[in-house]
């Protein structure tokens, strides 16, 4: 699967680790709910936080023949992630700025998902993703979805902490 995947990226370079550092927590920390047994092989793909999001995108728009090869693709991370802002007596809240860019990613992502890019405008997206690794896993799922007929639904739905928001969607084959 791994090779199928380096194959896939090209012309963008993926290269192959073998040495098997193992998961980074965004994998982990989900696939651990959803496969408590760890009984599947995983593939996990680093981010490359210097290049655009056009570039992660449309690496995600190469990946996409796997939807239909029976392969999972899980984009881990946070729509708003903003450690620095967080509010912890605001259990399942979200600042408004928080809400409105969330709402914003959702928008693009049931309606438009190749416009992920333009969320670099909204006027909340330094707050809500000071740094690009946990917005970008976001680029991979909005690419397969507009590259395919593959259906986005929202998996979870919800802020937290004020700055945290832990939507989720999954792209499946329509």
């Amino acid at each position: 699967m791994a090779l199928r995947v380096v194959d896939l990226a090209t012309p963008t370079s993926v290269g192959l680790d073998v040495d098997q550092w193992g998961l980074d927590h965004g994998a982990w920390s989900v696939l651990a709910h959803m496969y408590p047994d760890a009984d599947v092989p995983v593939v996990q793909l680093s981010i490359n936080a210097n290049e655009p999001m056009e570039y992660h995108s449309q690496l995600g728009s190469r990946l996409a023949p796997l939807l239909n090869e029976g392969v999972l693709i899980v984009g881990s991370g946070n729509v708003v992630h903003n450690l620095g802002r967080i509010q912890w007596g605001a259990d399942g809240r979200g600042y408004e700025w928080a809400d409105s860019f969330d709402t914003a990613v959702k928008n693009i992502m049931m309606n438009n998902p190749a416009a992920i890019a333009s969320v670099t405008q909204h006027e909340a997206f330094s707050l809500a993703v000071p740094t690009p690794d946990h917005f970008l896993p976001l680029a991979y799922i909005a690419g397969i979805a507009s590259t395919t007929d593959a259906s986005v639904s929202v998996f979870n739905d919800e802020r937290t902490m004020g700055s945290l928001s832990m939507t989720s969607y999954i792209a499946q084959p329509a």
